[in-house]
């Protein structure tokens, strides 16, 4: 029977470090995986509403082929200003694309819409700025990273399709898995308009509540039987993530590692990729391991790691309190 592991984080891959940072005005921050050393880059967007940076140089017919860092972040458009300041802090180090006239770090990043989620005392204009993101990578270190109500999952919420107020708490969320030499792992911010499942039961941890607010309303099999809600603006919802492996990689075939992760949010996120979502995964292999990769291996344990890091999401946030009542969460417990 061969190693199998299955557990963990992103950090499990060797040359990666995660750091998160969560805003105190109000319920949103963004989280960065840094890659001092550069890791081969990609990016599958199948949402039909990102909120995106620096994605079309990841695709295998542009120039550059590797990356300094990716950033998730809550905020919506404004959010992406969380990547200045992880370009300011990789600079300050020297780290970066060489160009001859100095480095030029290279940093994709992607945001998620939780502009609804204020509680009660919050600054509802408070957004991750870039000194958010050189925060989060002052914070960046190889330790498990945080989930749940932290960084980009901060303001995170799941299962919206019928109103805000019949919604539950998402959040950020850690997986890896192992075999043999190979490790792949994922980060996943979820703020999806769907509901989220466990691949393995079938079951529906967090999602639309019945009118009531008691009980799950299991959002695609209300759908199939005719309901309709409220439905939320294009783009106020998305699922966000980096899955990485410690496999020498092409750019194409970082590609198909990123592609195949989406298969993992297809099995933990129910329905996925609507148009009224965003879901936007990077793809990272940082070639510590420079055995042939088995390329089939690898996009079957990215799926896994991204269905996994999905569930740890919703299983690790704490429900809310906001003026409209509240948003609980999966495992009964509040922040």
């Amino acid at each position: 029977m061969p190693n199998t592991n299955i557990h963990g984080s992103i950090v499990d891959v060797p040359g990666l470090l995660v750091g998160h940072f969560t805003l105190r005005e109000r319920l949103t921050g963004c989280s960065v995986v840094l890659a001092p050393h550069g890791a081969v880059g990609a990016v599958d967007v199948r949402g039909a509403a990102p909120g995106t940076r620096e994605t079309d140089l990841l695709d295998p017919a542009n120039l550059v082929d590797k990356v300094h860092a990716v950033v998730l972040s809550g905020g919506s458009a404004f959010g992406l200003d969380a990547a200045t300041g992880v370009v300011r802090w990789l600079e300050e180090r020297h780290i970066g694309f060489e160009t001859g006239y100095g480095h030029v770090p290279i940093v994709p990043a992607a945001v998620l819409f939780d502009l609804p989620v204020v509680r009660e005392g919050d600054k509802p204009t408070a957004r991750p700025t870039a000194e958010s993101g050189y925060a989060a990578c002052e914070a960046a270190s190889t330790a498990p990273p945080a989930a749940g109500n932290v960084g980009a999952g901060a303001g995170a919420c799941v299962g919206k399709l019928f109103g805000l107020d019949r919604c539950m708490k998402g959040g950020i969320g850690n997986a890896s898995v192992r075999i043999g030499p190979w490790v792949v792992g994922a980060l996943v911010a979820c703020n999806a308009v769907g509901d989220v499942i466990d691949p393995a039961t079938g079951q529906v941890l967090a999602g639309a509540r019945t009118a009531d607010g008691h009980k799950l309303l299991d959002t695609q099999r209300a759908l199939l039987a005719g309901e309709r809600g409220k439905r939320p603006l294009a783009g106020t919802n998305t699922t966000i993530g980096v899955v990485a492996t410690n496999a020498t990689l092409t750019k194409a075939q970082a590609k198909r590692l990123a592609m195949s992760a989406h298969d993992g949010l297809a099995r933990s996120i129910r329905p996925a990729h609507t148009t009224l979502d965003g879901d936007t995964l990077f793809a990272l292999a940082t070639g510590t391991e420079t055995g042939t990769p088995d390329l089939m291996l690898l996009t079957v344990m990215a799926a896994e790691a991204t269905a996994l890091a999905t569930v740890d999401a919703i299983r690790q946030a704490l429900g809310i309190t906001t003026p409209s009542g509240l948003i609980p969460s999966a495992n009964g417990r509040a922040a």
